[in-house]
């Protein structure tokens, strides 16, 4: 418990932490509301034809709102790198193993209020402009609701999307305890492994990228139509997600243990 307080303590006492959720949850929200404007059912044969997913469509955002999350998670740790105070943290707490599951936990409590902020705003964003655009009910387009079944698995998995993006870069940082480092792989393996998927040829192997791909399969669980064209289901898809987030952790826990500070 102690640890925990201290982390948190830590956390919120940094000016850089508030303005990492805003941007967290304002990125969210504000790219999603530019996406969900700029699609209209003018280019369908017929408004009803368009078949859009429409809450994926309002929660797009995550796709840019996550890179405020990877600095979150790097930064829980690698910020203490950096300035030297991991050995006051070690000192105060030697067991590392309880330091990094405090940081975990607030890092995930962090990620999760700002996630489920943003993710509110791009409903209600959504719910205001795709009338407009020709997403309407007599088309086929219920006003997004969070009372909707498959809109608040959409809305849920994005809010757990984002938390287990914070704990896997947490974990990088562990390892890598460079900053800039962490902030980078984690944002390759989350956008260059998409890239190198569509360079391959072979559609098997497209889809077997598909589903082991973090970013991908974690965004899955967007999907409220066509589940059955997915090549992961949506939670199956946030499981994979979960995995590199473990190994993540578990891989910076090793190191954190059998290293110096």
């Amino acid at each position: 418990m102690n640890a925990l307080h201290a982390e948190w303590t830590k956390l919120r006492t940094l000016p850089s932490t508030w303005w990492i959720l805003l941007a967290l949850a304002a990125l969210t929200a504000a790219v999603g509301a530019a996406v969900t404007g700029s699609v209209d059912t003018s280019h369908c044969t017929s408004p009803a034809g368009c078949m859009e997913d429409t809450p994926k469509l309002a929660l797009s955002g995550v796709q840019i709102g996550q890179v405020a999350a990877v600095v979150l998670g790097v930064l829980a740790v690698g910020g203490e790198y950096a300035t030297g105070t991991i050995t006051a943290t070690l000192a105060a707490v030697p067991r590392r193993a309880a330091v990094l599951a405090a940081k975990a936990a607030v890092v995930a409590g962090a990620a999760a209020a700002a996630a489920a902020l943003g993710v509110a705003a791009s409903l209600a964003a959504g719910r205001a402009l795709l009338p407009g655009n020709g997403f309407t009910a007599a088309n086929g387009y219920p006003p997004l609701s969070p009372l909707d079944g498959p809109t608040a698995r959409a809305a849920a998995g994005t809010v757990l999307y984002l938390v287990l993006v914070a704990l896997l870069s947490l974990g990088a940082g562990t390892a890598l305890r460079e900053p800039a480092a962490a902030i980078t792989a984690v944002l390759a393996l989350l956008w260059i492994v998409p890239v190198v998927t569509r360079l391959a040829g072979d559609a098997t192997w497209q889809e077997r990228l598909e589903k082991v791909s973090p970013m991908p399969a974690g965004l899955a669980v967007q999907a409220t139509r066509g589940l059955d064209r997915l090549p992961v289901g949506p939670w199956e898809g946030l499981g994979v997600l979960a995995a590199w987030a473990a190994a993540a952790l578990v891989a910076g826990g090793v190191v954190f243990a059998v290293r110096d500070a």
